[in-house]
């Protein structure tokens, strides 16, 4: 037999015959008449070269074969059940769907804790994995479905659609001792001649600092290059160097204690963190819900009314 030639209603009939072992409960249940219902077995046992069922005492019986049959046939119509049922809504608490997102490693450290608290209230069985990408890879991924959301300050533009979460700008970390801060006012920004007698750390993943040090010719103040972001605080944390970072993210370490973040004369140095997806998502249930949850979690108040319709 060739599938190609198989009507799935065919295969919703035989399950209801299947489960009521009458073919005239099995037309009531599915809404039609027991001549189209009869009809249905008939082209199935043609198609399979199986009588299916036998007459028996009010009703029918499966043969051997639409008993090998039928447990296949239950699976496959609910997983179609399943696929169409979550086209059309998600419901957190029973998902167990993967949600893949792209955050940098300072993203990760900025958002991840408060998202995967909120999953683990809302939809504890839904998997999260972070799929750092390049900046002109992010669009196309959204677009292809590898990724569902991507969260971040994206230059240049993506071809997303997005919504701004929060506006931040960069500010400087230092030690809390740092010799630079001695004869400097609490809270006091620094000046750009102080700026130029310090060392820097520099993340080579994160060009936008890297920008705001070529832009004040700092280029020859870097002693520290890295590749990833999460180890920098505990080196400025034990030496006289200064790193460029949001100062949203500086003010979290400064809680911890050991550290001081002053506002500093930076060119260009206000950004905002949006929220990117692709269009040709946008009314698919899941991600919808899980963009909803982002912003409920992170989107200050004056962008969550910008963006309200």
């Amino acid at each position: 037999m060739d599938i190609k030639n198989l009507d799935l209603n065919l295969l919703r009939v035989f399950d209801a015959v299947y489960r009521h072992c009458s073919v005239s409960r099995a037309a009531e249940e599915l809404g039609m008449s027991q001549p189209a219902a009869s009809q249905a077995v008939t082209r199935l046992r043609l198609l399979l070269g199986n009588p299916l069922f036998e007459r028996a005492h009010a009703g029918v019986r499966p043969t051997p074969r639409a008993e090998r049959l039928a447990l296949a046939v239950r699976q496959a119509l609910e997983v179609l059940e399943v696929a169409m049922s979550e086209a059309q809504s998600f419901e957190p608490l029973q998902a167990r769907q993967r949600f893949r997102i792209h955050l940098s490693d300072i993203g990760e450290a900025r958002f991840l804790p408060p998202l995967m608290q909120a999953l683990h209230q809302r939809a504890p069985h839904v998997q999260l994995e972070t799929l750092p990408m390049p900046l002109d890879g992010i669009a196309d991924a959204l677009d292809r479905g590898t990724l569902d959301i991507a969260i971040g300050f994206l230059p240049g533009g993506t071809r997303t659609r997005q919504t701004v979460l929060l506006s931040d700008h960069y500010g400087v970390l230092l030690r809390s001792g740092h010799p630079a801060l001695a004869h400097l006012p609490e809270g006091a920004p620094l000046a750009l001649a102080t700026l130029r007698q310090l060392d820097f750390a520099a993340v080579r993943s994160h060009s936008e600092t890297l920008r705001i040090l070529q832009a004040l010719r700092l280029d020859e103040r870097i002693r520290l290059s890295a590749a990833h972001f999460m180890a920098v605080p505990s080196i400025v944390g034990k030496t006289d160097l200064a790193v460029i970072m949001p100062a949203e993210i500086a003010a979290g370490f400064v809680e911890r204690g050991g550290y001081a973040v002053r506002d500093a004369d930076l060119p260009d140095h206000h950004f905002d963190v949006s929220l990117h997806w692709s269009w040709r998502f946008e009314q698919e249930p899941a991600k919808r819900w899980l963009r909803e949850l982002v912003c409920e979690l992170f989107q200050q108040p004056r962008h969550r009314e910008a963006a309200a319709p």
